[in-house]
């Protein structure tokens, strides 16, 4: 998979419908059964969307967990896009702190770089009801290595 990296002023709308098609198609398992979908992806900032149907504790309410797989989904995304074609992102810290109880509807996750240099990116990630409220707040560290880990593959590298 060949990720754009320009920012995001200088791409277009092909390009960017473009590179959400490849992350999405790239997403990995969890994501797809969770049901996140990206809708925005640049460098800066990246856009997920979950249903809440299906990712429901037993009480009827969003599991924490499945919000906190949203965070750190649009997050390492965003980690990635800043670590380069030839290099990978891998998750090292994640907190959340949950503000709002969901029995239904989606909920949208916004992932904003607080800093991306040679070996570590950080993000906040807020995500929100329909209504714009917070529902979740999260901070993502992950660390940029020249290797996927564990022998594994970047999507569309081999």
């Amino acid at each position: 998979m060949t990720v754009e990296t320009e920012p995001a002023d200088t791409v277009g709308p092909r390009q960017q419908a473009e590179l959400l098609a490849q992350l999405n198609a790239h997403r990995g398992e969890l994501a797809e059964r969770l049901g996140i979908e990206l809708i925005a992806a640049t460098p800066e900032r990246v856009v997920g969307q979950m249903p809440v149907e299906g990712n429901r504790q037993p009480y009827g309410l969003l599991h924490g967990g499945a919000s906190v797989a949203l965070a750190e989904t649009v997050g390492s995304i965003a980690a990635m896009l800043n670590a380069g074609p030839s290099r990978a992102a891998v998750g090292l810290d994640i907190n959340a702190t949950h503000h709002r109880a969901m029995t239904s509807g989606t909920v949208t996750a916004v992932a904003t770089r607080i800093h991306a240099g040679r070996s570590a990116a950080m993000f906040d990630i807020r995500i929100t009801d329909e209504q714009g409220r917070p529902v979740c707040t999260s901070r993502l560290t992950c660390m940029l290595r020249d290797q996927p880990p564990a022998g594994g593959t970047v999507p569309g590298r081999g």
